[in-house]
């Protein structure tokens, strides 16, 4: 049995018109992807960004960005995995697409031969044949990839931006740790009371 997928009209990441491929209020489902260990949020939509100005698998001018420093080539590689909804990248080189618009076609599909590792479809079978990645190549670049003048257009944090950003974060991650503190300690301090009050009840201890 062939895999199931919905028909759709040709994918895009945003809205027909001057699409706004750097906005923040995505609809979820583009964010199906699970992130690999040591990725924010964040530094995963800088990588989409980044991806879609400099095309997929072009990580020597991603690096030179300074968008991500840190980040290795693999571990962007994991992360565009991820991203896509599967492990090979190979039809995709090069293009300049938003990979979390393959990743949501990616969660639909469905079959008996298709097989998931980390939410994403494994390689079976042969490997395709470099005319048949070029066909691929070609065939998603007529579908997914994003006009030149607006992935021109897409503009990357700075280094010292994106240094900023993640302080915040982390003060954030701190804030959410002190709240869970607090509230960890409000419930001990409530049973202690409810205990105190039931040791003065039981024994008819007058306040």
């Amino acid at each position: 049995m062939t895999p199931v997928i919905e028909e759709t009209k040709k994918p895009q990441s945003m809205p027909t018109g001057p699409r706004n491929v750097l906005r923040s209020n995505d609809s979820a489902s583009l964010w199906n992807c699970t992130l690999s260990p040591g990725w924010s949020r964040e530094e995963c939509d800088i990588l989409r960004k980044a991806l879609m100005k400099y095309g997929i698998g072009n990580w020597a001018q991603i690096i030179a960005s300074n968008c991500l420093p840190g980040k290795t080539n693999a571990q962007m590689n994991l992360q565009l995995q991820r991203m896509l909804g599967q492990q090979s990248t190979a039809e995709f080189a090069g293009l300049h697409i938003d990979p979390l618009v393959i990743g949501e076609k990616n969660s639909k599909i469905q079959g008996p031969n298709i097989k998931r590792k980390n939410n994403c479809i494994v390689n079976t079978g042969n490997r395709p044949s470099r005319e048949e990645i070029k066909r691929r190549i070609q065939n998603n670049k007529e579908l997914y990839e994003i006009p030149e003048e607006e992935w021109n257009k897409i503009v990357l944090p700075k280094p010292e931006d994106v240094a900023l950003n993640a302080k915040y974060e982390e003060l954030r991650r701190l804030q959410d740790e002190l709240t869970d503190v607090q509230a960890q300690i409000a419930e001990i301090q409530k049973k202690k009371y409810e205990e105190v009050a039931s040791f003065k009840k039981m024994y008819n201890v007058l306040d």
